[in-house]
């Protein structure tokens, strides 16, 4: 459908933007095939899509070699125009309406599954870590989120967005910002401009009490972040212990360390507590 089309679909739906739900369409028919090029080669991919609004991105995926798409659609207006495109294209689009942070992404479509999404700006991020909790069920993702938090997933060690975001996102992917898109990309513009940002999932799966261990030692370290070491994992128990473990300096702060680092300290609290 040209944009023109997409445009009038969304009048005809009153399908406007709502800032309560983190709205802001993509419309430009080129960017949204930009986006689906970036996650790779879709061929017989079951590529599921979060927050697609009027569908501009939905179209570049249906135009693409993708054997499945399933949308999960929270506003009850766009369920209705997504359905029109969902009857153009039997058996091979699948709509969901509900919250996306109360769904198992893994049980609405088989393996191999991609996600591919203009993330609604309010729950990006806690989508973001559940979806890393599942990581090993997951092929890639391919997501989009304010420039801001983008940056904050792709930051070195000891620059001023690394934290706790960063960790657990690099810890579970590799994670690469693919392409930067200005406010005037999108219907509203935002007030920022937008990343995307892939994620491919590393081999090792550490499993659900390991990354639990790793949420309670990034909430501790970055939580406090001014403080060293050892008066940031108090909470934790014996935080001079479990730092001399896993080879830290207690003088250190949490910004200074690496994943690697982290990821032994996270082992070494899980030890502890089992």
């Amino acid at each position: 459908m040209s944009d023109l089309t997409l445009r009038e679909a969304i009048a005809r739906h009153g399908l406007d933007a709502r800032k309560s739900l983190g709205q802001h369409f993509l419309l430009d028919p080129s960017v949204c095939g930009r986006i689906a090029a970036l996650a790779g080669d879709l061929t017989d991919r079951h590529v599921i899509e979060i927050g697609p609004g009027p569908g501009g991105l939905t179209r570049a995926l249906l135009a693409s070699p993708a054997a499945q798409v399933v949308a999960v659609e929270l506003d009850r207006r766009a369920v209705a125009l997504l359905a029109e495109l969902a009857a153009a294209h039997p058996g091979r689009l699948t709509i969901i309406e509900g919250d996306a942070l109360k769904i198992d992404v893994t049980t609405l479509a088989p393996a191999p599954r991609r996600i591919i999404a203009n993330l609604p700006y309010n729950v990006g991020s806690p989508l973001l870590v559940g979806w890393l909790r599942q990581a090993a069920a997951i092929e890639g993702m391919t997501l989009m989120f304010q420039q801001e938090v983008a940056e904050r997933i792709t930051a070195a060690p000891d620059t001023p967005a690394y934290g706790r975001l960063a960790v657990l996102s690099q810890w579970r992917c590799r994670c690469d910002l693919l392409m930067r898109l200005p406010p005037g990309a999108f219907s509203p513009p935002p007030k920022v401009w937008s990343a995307v940002v892939g994620f491919t999932p590393r081999a090792e799966d550490p499993g659900d009490a390991l990354f639990r261990a790793m949420e309670r030692m990034t909430a501790a370290a970055f939580g406090q972040r001014r403080k060293m070491l050892r008066g940031a994992l108090k909470s934790l128990g014996d935080a001079e212990g479990l730092l001399a473990a896993a080879g830290i300096e207690g003088s250190r702060r949490a910004e200074t360390l690496t994943v690697a680092e982290f990821d032994r300290l996270a082992r070494e609290l899980l030890a502890r507590s089992v």
